[in-house]
């Protein structure tokens, strides 16, 4: 009979059949590591990288990236560092969708695709997907930073958690093109008169309503609606000034419109309509027992008629408050301004204009009297206000961007349609040098609400020839502006300094 075979291994097959196996999972592991190489390594030949040091200053190097590399760049920064670079200006195109262009930093007057220049930290970018640094979402939330601090343009995804820096200077920073704005519609706001409703004027750009303010070293806090009309529930809220800050009073109540959900409940308290005509409204917010009110005073101080001659003449009375003041007492948070009236042209030049008790000026520089009147409306406010009980703001001086001419004599923005790269003035405005210098001296605390640096580079946010439905390109507003757009800012800093009040 036939001995049964026996299926045990003997010690030398043994040995070759684990030779085997062995060898086949290390060529197959090899295999895995090549192919993943290799595949990053086409990644990383893609990207294109540019390092030229010798257009930018310092230790820093210029980096141009095509916007199609953008979803590679968190894993192609995994391990790399730079020793004694602190950043590293990147060049990308704002967009990412449209073209696949590197731009170059130049000092053109606008910036011709909604980006203007900032800086990114390698450093802190971080390992994990599309992100490029801590806060930072995902790509979904893509937006593009357009610093004003340099040459070159770089990307940028919005903040999840808003860092609020204690002590952080709002005024510097740079504009973000972000799709989350505007905070509200033209069509969702009937607060909009026709001086600012460019859109319902024709204008078919929208972009200038996408602009987002990013100071350097903190955040500025999203504007909450319902939060801002918690911290006036039954409260006034009054703005006093000229044209422009019934530019800004407007915003406000568009953007507090949006957390009410029957606009039924909001009204115009002696049912008026905002026209440019009509001066003075305070409107109700039935659901919060607040109001928010406007009233018109386009220099704080009183004006006045006077016999000079054989004829009565207007004048300005720069040491007399304007009557109309009476409406200001009593209101819980004050936002003044004035500085567009202040000009040689509105003022007659100072010739038989400025009055003094029964005295009218022959003559008197603008600037002297409009420090005398700022002096007087301090004075004001130490008598007539109580700290306690109301909080004071004054708004700085917000820039016009007249070129060619100014209002009445051909100056014109109309082509203007993203933010400035330089500003055109670089010059800090006199006007605001007199404003801080009387507030310090001030006993009644009042927070300037200085938006004049930022505003500096929309020149993009201006009606322009977009000021009424009937356009004339003979004069345009390049002073007023567009909402929704940049007054939106303005009022997302009052936010702010109301939150930490």
């Amino acid at each position: 009979m036939e001995r049964q075979r026996s299926f045990s291994f003997k010690p030398t097959r043994l040995l070759v059949f684990s030779f085997t196996i062995f060898s086949s999972i290390l060529f197959l592991s090899t295999f895995t590591i090549w192919l993943k190489n290799s595949t990053t390594s086409s990644i990383h030949h893609r990207t294109h990288l540019h390092f030229n040091t010798s257009s930018v200053r310092g230790d820093t190097l210029s980096v141009a990236l095509p916007p199609s590399t953008l979803h590679s760049l968190a894993a192609f920064t995994k391990n790399f560092t730079l020793s004694g670079v602190k950043k590293i200006p990147t060049l990308v195109d704002n967009r990412l969708v449209r073209s696949q262009r590197s731009f170059s930093g130049s000092k053109s007057e606008a910036v011709r695709n909604h980006v203007v220049a900032s800086t990114a930290n390698f450093s802190a970018m971080q390992e994990h997907g599309t992100s490029l640094g801590k806060g930072f979402s995902d790509e979904k939330n893509k937006v593009v930073a357009a610093g004003l601090v340099g040459k070159t343009k770089v990307p940028f995804f919005k903040k999840i958690e808003q860092k609020m820096v204690e002590g952080c200077d709002l005024t510097k920073g740079y504009w973000v093109f972000d799709e989350r704005y505007p905070l509200y519609s033209r069509d969702s706001c009937p607060f909009i008169d026709e001086g600012f409703d460019c859109e319902g004027n024709g204008r078919l750009d929208s972009n200038y309503s996408k602009w987002r303010w990013q100071p350097k070293g903190c955040d500025l806090p999203r504007f909450n609606a319902t939060k801002m009309l918690e911290l006036i529930r039954g409260k006034r809220l009054v703005f006093v000034g000229d044209s422009i800050n019934r530019n800004q009073w407007e915003s406000m109540l568009c953007m507090l419109l949006g957390a009410i959900k029957d606009p039924k409940r909001v009204y115009e308290t002696h049912g008026r309509k905002i026209t440019k005509e009509k001066g003075n409204y305070s409107f109700r917010f039935l659901d919060y027992q607040c109001t928010v009110e406007y009233y018109v005073s386009h220099f704080l101080v009183h004006e006045s008629k006077a016999r000079v001659g054989q004829k009565r003449r207007p004048t300005l009375r720069i040491d007399a408050i304007d009557h109309g003041s009476s409406r200001w007492r009593g209101a819980d948070i004050l936002v003044f301004n004035t500085a567009h009236w202040w000009s040689h042209s509105k003022t007659k030049a100072g010739i038989y204009y400025y009055q003094e008790g029964s005295l009218v000026h022959p003559k008197l520089n603008v600037t002297t009297a409009f420090r005398k009147a700022l002096t007087t409306w301090a004075s004001w406010v130490d008598k007539r206000i109580d700290p306690r009980k109301t909080l004071v703001f004054f708004r700085s001086s917000a820039p016009s961007h007249f070129r060619g001419g100014d209002w009445n004599s051909g100056g014109h923005c109309r082509e203007a349609t993203h933010p400035l790269n330089e500003t055109l003035s670089t010059t800090y405005p006199e006007k605001n040098v007199i404003i801080e210098e009387i507030i310090k001296h001030m006993k009644t605390p009042v927070k300037l609400l200085n938006i004049t640096s930022l505003s500096e580079h929309r020149i993009d946010g201006h009606p322009s020839i977009y000021g009424r439905k009937t356009r004339s390109s003979s004069i345009q507003d390049c002073s007023h502006w567009c909402l929704p757009g940049v007054p939106d800012t303005w009022n997302e800093m009052l936010y702010s300094h109301l939150q930490s009040s």
